[in-house]
């Protein structure tokens, strides 16, 4: 039975994040790590955005890039000047190879491919059993999302941010490869918050994700009948479907933290490192993954890792409002990118703002709901 110091189980983004920053700083040079997981990641499996202002680590998985972005709805558009952000698409292959091209070559790090079965915590160590060996170690970071677990509590309000996207090419030059479509409401709500998303790579070429933030899953043919109405009011009559992709992202200020033992710490999805109030994930990941790395120098304990922040209950009251009136989404987006800076919201989002920044967003939204949101959130507190 093999024993290393640190073993990840799971290997999606955040721990992959997580052991490019180790490997690349440079100080785990005499700590094992070892990654388990039943993906291989040699697929082009998902699409991540995010923004930025300088240029960071994932510059090499970048495929495309836009100073631009659409807002609308059913009653306005806005173009929206996003300097002195960036946004930036990265596709999924492009970063696994990018993490596994690196961290391969290092002596210290190995990546097994099988099914994590269990993880038990003793005393001193950890065992982890696949479903073909056991593996022992110190410290184990695990990102495998325990769905049922969150799902079947009723005190913290969950979401899911869903989606079917696809990568088509059309016959007709009608996009816009210098702006993407950061959400546009103009498609009919039904009683949710429901947008599409556009990411166009060239005049004929693009990604377009219907997407909801809402309780339930669609079938898969609501989904893709959106997303023919979609590309039919943008002018298609001739188009090929090159790649399809789809995810559930949960939304959700359930206290992961609490999770957290003297050995066992959650990453990713399964450690609430998802924005909850968007489902945005890789800029969330990147920023923890950081902060992780950083901590790991400290020798300290492991549960005084997590630590909760304003932006939490922030998120906390829009999961709220979309809790009880899923169907206020478009409402209380559209007031925040109507008139208000563009540079603030992500910062805002970022959760990089001062108080006097929040306010200037959170006065934009609808006040009171946001005050009914208010008095249900306080007893989270």
């Amino acid at each position: 039975m093999k024993h290393y110091h640190y073993i990840f189980t799971g290997s999606g983004l955040s721990a992959l994040m997580t052991v490019y920053k180790m490997a690349k700083s440079g100080k785990f040079k005499e700590k094992t790590i070892l990654l388990l997981d039943e993906n291989l990641k040699k697929t082009n499996d998902r699409t991540w955005c995010f923004w930025q202002i300088e240029k960071g680590d994932w510059e090499r998985s970048i495929s495309k890039k836009w100073n631009s972005a659409l807002f609308a709805n059913g009653d306005f558009k806005r173009n929206l000047d996003l300097q002195p952000y960036q946004y930036n698409m990265i596709r999924g292959l492009d970063f696994y190879n990018q993490v596994f091209d690196f961290i391969l070559s290092e002596k210290n790090i190995s990546y097994v491919n099988q099914k994590v079965t269990d993880i038990n915590e003793l005393e001193n160590h950890v065992f982890v059993a696949t479903e073909k060996e056991t593996y022992t170690c110190d410290t184990v970071f695990n990102s495998i999302y325990n769905k049922s677990e969150v799902e079947s509590q009723t005190k913290y309000p969950v979401l899911q941010q869903h989606f079917i996207g696809w990568f088509i090419k059309s016959e007709e030059p009608v996009f816009n490869p210098e702006q993407a479509t950061f959400m546009d409401f103009s498609v009919e709500q039904k009683g949710n918050t429901r947008f599409m998303y556009v990411l166009p790579t060239s005049t004929t070429e693009a990604l377009l994700e219907y997407t909801l933030f809402s309780h339930k899953l669609l079938t898969k043919e609501e989904y893709e009948q959106e997303i023919k109405l979609y590309i039919q009011k943008l002018g298609i009559q001739n188009f090929e479907i090159i790649e399809k992709e789809q995810g559930s992202i949960p939304m959700t200020c359930y206290p992961f933290m609490n999770k957290t033992t003297k050995r066992v710490l959650n990453i990713g999805t399964a450690g609430g490192w998802t924005k909850a109030s968007t489902g945005y994930t890789f800029k969330n990941s990147d920023k923890k993954s950081t902060q992780l790395v950083a901590f790991l120098q400290k020798s300290k304990e492991l549960r005084e890792f997590h630590t909760k922040t304003k932006f939490w209950f922030y998120d906390l009251l829009l999961l709220n409002i979309l809790d009880k009136h899923n169907e206020l989404g478009a409402r209380i987006f559209s007031s925040i990118f109507k008139k208000g800076s563009p540079a603030l919201v992500f910062k805002f989002l970022d959760e990089e703002t001062s108080y006097f920044e929040d306010l200037k967003v959170i006065s934009k939204c609808p006040q009171l709901v946001f005050i009914k949101a208010i008095g249900r959130s306080l007893r989270y507190l």
